[in-house]
């Protein structure tokens, strides 16, 4: 492991001078490759000091305890213990960051979720996990920009797609996707029963221009009034936008602008980010199944977390957390459910398994 860190060190060095060098600043591919290897390369080294430092801290405790007796003795090995349990944890930090990095770690992200089983209550669930994020998005301190939402009867969304930006975006939210249920009393029922509705989460990392290059040719680009509940005209001109991608038949429609120029820039930011999915996919062996897995059919019984409104109460299936904070965790206090899963996906690449 010592000698993999000290080349890791060397290529930090080089990255840090390759930076300084004023000709990479005009070649932004190069740039933005070597900004996002110096973020993930520090972190490493930052590590990698800091266990160093822990490990000096133990050796010169050692060292004061064969110098010492009595009651000065028993305060140095005292400090000796919780040095050592200091080290231990360092050298876990260590391991931790010296696990392979998920390619889409510095991205940012496009968001979709959508109504599924439950009607109009799936649509209104769907409006819930929306504000939620959001939520979330501005207590990390990040930038959010809706995309495109198609509202529903109620003022819930059959569909809302949206762009998150910061750092650790992906990281923390690319957990998020599968199929949401939801267990709540809803505002159409009148006998006070609880029903059982969902929705899916799907979460993609931003593609840029440099990332997937689209052949014109290989779109199909219609152009439509926008329109809104229960299918009435909103917009009077022709700029809703729907984009067909021939090749692999994926399809993004966006109508919130009311220019279609800035509804068709905002179809092909999302349809890159799903081509970029797609082509991850295939390169890992998985085809779509990655994508097909958030999405799941939309089904009741298939789950990834599980909303009680009645109980106050939010249980993630995959790791068997549950939390009866749900209020909170709406309000988008979703740390300890992100920073659980974060821990189970490095617990598991230490073990040498998948991850949820």
């Amino acid at each position: 492991m010592y000698d993999r860190l000290s080349e890791i060190n060397k290529e930090y060095e080089s990255v840090v001078k390759e930076l300084a060098d004023p000709s990479v600043y005009g070649d932004q591919r190069r740039l933005r490759d070597l900004s996002r290897k110096h973020k993930e390369l520090e972190a490493i080294v930052v590590s990698y000091k800091a266990f160093l430092d822990g490990q000096s801290d133990v050796d010169t405790l050692k060292e004061m305890i064969a110098e010492s007796s009595g009651e000065d003795r028993e305060l140095v090995r005292d400090e000796l213990n919780a040095a050592e349990e200091n080290l231990e944890q360092l050298k876990k930090n260590l391991e931790f960051a010296l696990l392979p990095k998920d390619e889409n770690d510095t991205r940012n992200v496009i968001v979709e979720i959508r109504g599924a089983e439950g009607g109009e209550e799936a649509n209104l669930f769907a409006k819930s996990l929306f504000d939620m994020y959001v939520h979330y998005a501005d207590r990390q301190g990040w930038k959010w920009e809706l995309l495109g939402a198609d509202l529903s009867e109620r003022g819930g969304y059959t569909d809302v797609t949206f762009l998150v930006k910061g750092e650790d975006a992906w990281r923390k939210l690319k957990h998020e996707g599968g199929p949401h249920r939801v267990q709540r009393v809803p505002v159409t029922e009148s006998q006070g029963r609880v029903h059982t509705s969902s929705a899916t989460v799907t979460i993609l990392p931003e593609a840029e221009e440099v990332d997937i290059q689209i052949d014109p040719n290989d779109l199909k680009i219609d152009v439509y009034r926008s329109t809104g509940p229960g299918g009435q005209s909103v917009n009077t001109t022709d700029s809703a936008v729907r984009i067909t991608h021939l090749p692999t038949g994926v399809v993004v429609a966006m109508q919130d602008e009311k220019s279609q120029i800035q509804n068709r820039a905002k179809a092909l930011q999302v349809l890159r980010s799903r081509l970029l999915k797609l082509e991850q996919d295939k390169q890992s062996a998985e085809l779509s199944s990655a994508r097909k897995s958030q999405i799941g059919g939309g089904g009741r019984s298939e789950k990834i977390r599980t909303y009680n409104f009645k109980e106050n109460r939010v249980t993630d299936h995959r790791i068997g957390l549950t939390l009866y904070r749900l209020d909170r965790i709406l309000l988008g206090e979703l740390e300890e459910i992100t920073d659980a899963l974060l821990l189970d996906e490095r617990t598991r690449q230490l073990e040498g398994q998948e991850s949820v």
